[in-house]
């Protein structure tokens, strides 16, 4: 089995990729996804850690993203409640994948450089796209203000970064077909 790390920065068209993988049968595992599922399972911690975002019990996700972008430090201290359950429930349906027989499994992870992961891959693939591009991407699409998206694009490592360091990268920089087709070419490289 070959075991591949996506990311890229936010509005970059990551999700987009990933789409398309799993749609060419490529077990894609999002930590995203994870993540969501752990705030559920870690609801009394992080109520305990960030009560002013917590109503009747229930986490307000816009309240918690405003004040873990707004204060690095709270977001370190998120990030160490969900990092270790993300990364085991990615770890036990990679081991299925593995018992299955998958070829290549995907880990959709958005801090993969930054959680230090890269060497946990065969190689890690990189989705890119402008920045002025990725900001109405994002602003369109979750109605986060400018301020917003800046905070959250200047927490992860900037893209250049990013691009330097991957084995491969895409460029979303077209239309949603040339995108597909840049997709289809990377997938079939390493399909070989």
């Amino acid at each position: 089995m070959r075991l591949i790390g996506l990311t890229g920065s936010i509005g970059s068209g990551k999700s987009t990729v990933a789409q398309r993988l799993r749609e060419l049968g490529v077990l894609v595992l999002d930590a995203d996804e994870y993540a969501r599922e752990g705030a559920t399972a870690l609801k009394a911690e992080i109520c305990r850690a960030f009560p002013e975002v917590c109503r009747e019990g229930a986490i307000d996700r816009a309240a918690l993203g405003r004040r873990v972008f707004a204060d690095p430090e709270a977001r370190r201290r998120l990030e160490a409640l969900l990092h270790p359950y993300v990364r085991r429930r990615m770890r036990e349906e990679t081991e299925k994948a593995l018992s299955a027989g998958q070829k290549i499994v995907v880990h959709d992870i958005p801090l993969l450089f930054e959680t230090g992961r890269e060497a946990d891959f065969a190689g890690v693939l990189v989705v890119a796209a402008p920045t002025e591009l990725r900001k109405a991407r994002v602003m369109a699409r979750s109605g986060l203000s400018e301020a917003e998206f800046n905070a959250r694009d200047q927490s992860q490592m900037p893209q250049e970064e990013k691009v330097r360091r991957a084995t491969w990268v895409i460029w979303n920089d077209a239309d949603q077909e040339t995108l597909r087709e840049r997709v289809d070419a990377w997938y079939r490289e390493v399909a070989r």
